[in-house]
Parts: C-alpha cells; sequence; structure tokens
C-alpha cells in the first residue's frame, strides 16, 4: 500500500479511520505528526488552508479515530460513545463581533472558529449519524487491505474499498490464478496425474 490519503470511505469519519493503514497487521499510521494532519485537513476539505495543528490536537485526533472505528465497526466501549460525544458536543460556534461604522456600533463578520476543533466536531458528529442511521460500514475484501468504508450499494454487498484500488487489483488476481491453473491440467493429461 501506498502512503498516499485515500478517500474511498464515503464518509469523512471513515476517511479518518483510513489514515491507519495495514490494521491487519498491527497498522501503519499516515499522521505521523502535527504537519500531517494540517494536510490530511486540506485533503479531507475540512480546512480550507493548512491550519496550524500542535501535538495535542493530533494526539486528540488520533485517539477519536480508534474511537470512530470501534463505533461503526461494532467494537463500541462506554469509553469511544463517550469521546465521540464529547467531541461532538465541543464544536465551536462563530464568535460574534462588534464594529463601528460610520460611528455606530454594528455586528461585524464573526471571527472563524478554531479550524482543527471545528473539524474534530464535525467527523465526531458524522460518525455518530453514521452510527445511528443503518448503513453497513464493511472492512475492503482485498487480503491486503483493511480500509473500512460505508457500503451504499443497493444490496449493500459490496466487498472492496474502491473498484479502482482493490476491486480490480483482487479481480486480476483471481483471473491470472485461473489461467495459470489451466496451464498446470494442461501440462497432465488427463488420468496421468501429477
Amino acid at each position: 500500500m501506498d502512503d498516499e490519503f485515500v478517500f474511498d470511505g464515503g464518509r469523512p469519519c471513515l476517511d479518518l479511520v483510513n489514515t491507519v493503514r495495514e490494521r491487519y497487521l498491527g497498522g501503519r499510521d499516515l499522521l505521523t505528526g502535527p504537519a500531517a494532519l494540517s494536510e490530511w485537513l486540506v485533503a479531507a476539505g475540512l480546512a480550507g488552508r493548512r491550519p496550524r495543528v500542535t501535538a495535542t490536537q493530533l494526539d486528540e485526533f488520533v485517539e477519536l479515530r480508534e474511537a470512530i472505528d470501534a463505533v461503526v465497526m461494532g467494537r463500541a466501549t462506554p469509553r469511544a460513545v463517550r469521546l465521540l460525544n464529547e467531541s461532538a458536543r465541543c464544536a465551536p460556534l462563530p464568535v460574534p463581533q462588534l464594529r463601528f461604522r460610520a460611528g455606530r456600533l454594528d455586528r461585524a463578520e464573526p471571527v472563524p472558529a478554531d479550524p482543527v476543533a471545528t473539524a474534530r466536531a464535525r467527523l465526531a458528529v458524522d460518525a455518530i449519524e453514521l452510527a445511528t442511521d443503518g448503513t453497513p460500514v464493511r472492512e475492503c475484501g482485498a487480503g491486503d487491505c483493511s480500509l473500512r468504508f460505508a457500503d451504499y450499494s443497493q444490496k449493500h454487498n459490496r466487498q472492496w474499498c474502491s473498484m479502482a484500488r482493490c476491486g480490480n487489483r483482487v479481480k486480476a488476481r483471481a483471473h491470472y490464478a485461473r489461467i495459470r491453473k489451466g496451464r498446470k491440467e494442461e501440462s497432465y493429461p488427463a488420468g496421468t496425474g501429477a
């Protein structure tokens, strides 16, 4: 697997969960520092430009990410639920401002809330909605991928995080395995054994 961020989860909260690759091998974290989280927030569309992220905020996102994974994958704990609820509740509102205009008090444009805290709250809200709306969350069926995705297929039988990423690769492997098997059977005529 590559080190690029992927956004195949179908939901922002799952895209955060997918910043851990190869969970089946113990996991490889792509959020290696505050700068990586800042870059992910922009790539995910949760911040307009790279926000300043502190080490504490990175730790909070990592903790939230694991709580989201536990909840949406059916391994919810009271601690994970509490963390999602607390994170969602902390959605900062824009701060109203006053200004003088032509000698009178006027309401100014609100000061933008902290983009990192806002993104964290939005991800928690998204996870809560996903956990309660009945959408199945699956783990990619490719043996070497563990990305999570929301299964919006009509019959809820989607197998791969994306057709381009894993589905085509799995189908190609199966196709070439059938070809190799056919060649092997041709090299041993019936009744001769191998």
